[in-house]
């Protein structure tokens, strides 16, 4: 896969105040590689409990991996979908399970009932690609992108998608800092679309997550026939979450 094609993510989050004053998130994201979701409550502005489900993964330790969101437990809900980064160290939780996390937190802390986030990043081309963000069907982000760095538009020009970009997000708006991350988190797995995941082996990104500390790589197992294609819609990504979604009545 890749070459002449699309990556798309779906992300959406949806919360509920029920009774007691407890509020509850429930969060997916769906791309070629990931399915997974993960539900937050929390009462008196701090997290209570949390859940994991990766329904699609491309490892074998991903779903334990999202066990380690218990560490969540006890923090104070906050408007930034970064704070959860700071919160616990992210290398040692699963990323996406962990960005998840983080936007049911703010949500719950804005007390936003519901985001839907659509991501596209067509195949590059000489390291060159467009992506693009929508928040609840409305454009929102337009990145122009060689390689790892952001060409444009401003405030964007120049920036690197690599370290140091969450704090650069610090300088936005709220909700344009948690687009650009989601964006730029989508902009890095849309990579894997020309990867040939069979001809890896174990090599990967040691250190970039619980399952590839160096401690583990022994244990994890390719998952290849998990592997989705959403380059013509993204109509069926998280098809199957929409009546789960759907618990604030």
């Amino acid at each position: 896969m890749g070459g002449d094609g699309t990556f798309r993510r779906r992300v959406r989050i949806a919360t509920s105040k029920h009774s007691g004053e407890m509020i509850e998130a429930r969060c997916a994201v769906e791309d070629d590689f990931h399915h997974f979701r993960v539900v937050l409550e929390a009462r008196d502005g701090v997290i209570t409990a949390v859940r994991t489900d990766a329904r699609r993964s491309p490892n074998s330790l991903c779903e334990a991996a999202g066990h380690r969101l218990q560490e969540l437990v006890g923090m104070a809900l906050n408007p930034a979908c970064a704070a959860v980064f700071n919160q616990r160290d992210q290398f040692q939780q699963c990323t996406h399970q962990l960005d998840l996390a983080g936007l049911g937190v703010a949500a719950m802390a804005i007390e936003r009932p519901e985001r839907t986030y659509e991501i596209t990043v067509p195949d590059r081309k000489d390291g060159h690609t467009i992506a693009t963000l929508y928040a609840d069907g409305q454009p929102m982000l337009m990145w122009r992108v060689m390689g790892m760095t952001i060409e444009g538009p401003p405030p964007y020009a120049g920036q690197s998608l690599g370290a140091g970009f969450t704090k650069f997000t610090y300088s936005l708006g709220r909700d344009q800092a948690e687009a650009a991350l989601v964006l730029r988190r989508a902009l890095f797995v849309s990579q894997g679309r020309g990867i040939d995941i069979d001809a890896l082996g174990i090599r990967g990104p040691v250190g970039g997550c619980w399952a590839w500390q160096p401690e583990r790589i022994a244990q994890i197992r390719r998952l290849p026939e998990n592997r989705r294609d959403f380059s013509a819609s993204s109509e069926g990504a998280l098809a199957d979450d929409v009546e789960w979604l759907d618990f604030q009545s």
